[in-house]
């Protein structure tokens, strides 16, 4: 069974210099392109999160966990505040659009300092929404995103713009049918919309909560493999 917790192997380094704090492993073996995966925590989390499946993503991807820059509290980090109180999320919307220039830069200076040909972007919950929303406002910035157990934000859609660069999108859709935190219907209606678009997507739900499994990850990992 894998874990989303686990602290960083011992390859992990960790940068301060770039847009966000991150940590990273290198890529074990040339295939060709040079290729990176960017994978974003949940709100409440942190950069190890994630990074614990990094010894179980494909060898020649460099993989790169940044930490969200808003504190919630010690080691516990968002890319934005979100209110569930009212049984739907309600979320700063201010915060949500600085990050979202922020990951934007960070993939910019990513691509920059290692050369890169290829850049997926991902994450878990809050991070996959992060994800939508970037990769479908600037589709030329990345090859292909990752939303595992998030959603897509409605105030999006308006700068989302059809067009080739959209359609070359790459798009892997997780979600658990018992998500008690966002459920199973915000990764249908995002699925449903991306398909509108014209966006070639893979869709998986598994009868799982809030969360990752061994599951999710041999789906994402086939996924990336392609």
């Amino acid at each position: 069974m894998i874990t989303i917790n686990e602290q960083p192997s011992a390859t992990g380094q960790t940068e301060e210099k770039l847009a966000l704090h991150y940590l990273e492993r290198p890529a074990k073996t040339a295939a060709g392109k040079r290729r990176a995966i960017i994978l974003l925590h949940g709100v409440g989390s942190n950069e190890q999160d994630l990074f614990g499946l990094a010894p179980h993503l494909p060898d020649d991807l460099l993989v790169i966990s940044p930490r969200g820059p808003f504190t919630l509290g010690a080691g516990r980090y968002a890319w934005y505040e979100v209110d569930f109180s009212t049984g739907k999320p309600v979320f700063n919307a201010s915060q949500e659009a600085q990050s979202r220039e922020l990951i934007l830069q960070f993939i910019r200076q990513v691509k920059q300092k290692y050369k890169l040909d290829e850049v997926y972007l991902g994450g878990f919950s809050q991070g996959g929404i992060m994800s939508y929303s970037i990769g479908l406002t600037h589709p030329t910035e990345v090859t292909g995103i990752m939303s595992l157990s998030g959603r897509l934000l409605t105030e999006i859609r308006p700068q989302v713009k059809p067009g080739k660069d959209l359609k070359n999108l790459k798009v892997f859709i997780s979600h658990g049918t018992k998500d008690g935190t966002l459920p199973v219907h915000y990764a249908r209606e995002a699925s449903t919309y991306i398909q509108e678009l014209g966006i070639k997507q893979t869709y998986h739900e598994f009868e799982i909560g809030h969360q990752l499994n061994d599951q999710v990850l041999a789906e994402l990992v086939k996924w990336l493999q392609k």
